[in-house]
């Protein structure tokens, strides 16, 4: 009977050492779900602007929109309404029905109804205004680019391509795929 109680010791320790990690793992962890997060806001806000500066303290560029909401299971932003403007010479706007921003706020997807308007120098000239469906904006570096089809316009002039790349500092755009388009000259004087 001793050697069969003796036998069994190794037994009874393996068991207790496993309860014993069992609860300290409960002890821990807690109660927290092991599955997926719910997707479900922390935060909103209705109706709002944001005003961003340079070191300088001189405006950069506003954002105004109908509705933020923030969810933290990934850490992204979803924007309603969304227009933002760039205060520098000549002024920009871009607008759209939805931004998706991601985590750091350095990549902002636009969605449906996306326009950015350029505004002239001088008045006797009409804004740019390009009109696509998607836009990744990467606002820090003011750059912009889409795969989806793009018509920009200026006046009667019109230019249609298949994705584009855009930087707002240098004022370039850059058309993609194929191009087709129709410009009219801006005549001052007679012929």
């Amino acid at each position: 009977m001793k050697d069969r109680a003796a036998s069994m010791f190794p037994l009874v320790m393996l068991v207790l050492l496993a309860a014993l990690t069992f609860w300290l793992n409960r002890v821990v962890q807690g109660d927290n779900p092991k599955g997926p997060q719910r997707h479900d806001a922390d935060y909103w806000v209705e109706h709002f602007e944001v005003r961003r500066f340079d070191p300088e303290g001189k405006l950069q560029h506003t954002l105004v929109a109908e509705k933020l909401l923030h969810y933290p299971d990934d850490d992204t932003t979803v924007v309603t309404a969304p227009h933002l403007t760039y205060h520098q010479q000549p002024p920009s706007e871009i607008s759209a029905r939805t931004a998706y921003i991601g985590r750091d706020g350095k990549e902002v997807d636009l969605v449906d109804d996306v326009r950015v308007v350029r505004h002239s120098v001088s008045g006797d000239t009409p804004p740019t205004v390009l009109a696509t469906r998607t836009l990744k904006v990467f606002p820090d570096d003011e750059k912009g680019s889409t795969n989806d089809a793009v018509v920009i316009t200026q006046g009667k002039s019109v230019m249609n391509g298949s994705g584009l790349d855009i930087d707002n500092r240098s004022g370039i755009t850059v058309l993609r795929g194929r191009v087709t388009g129709t410009l009219y000259r801006n005549r001052t004087g007679t012929p």
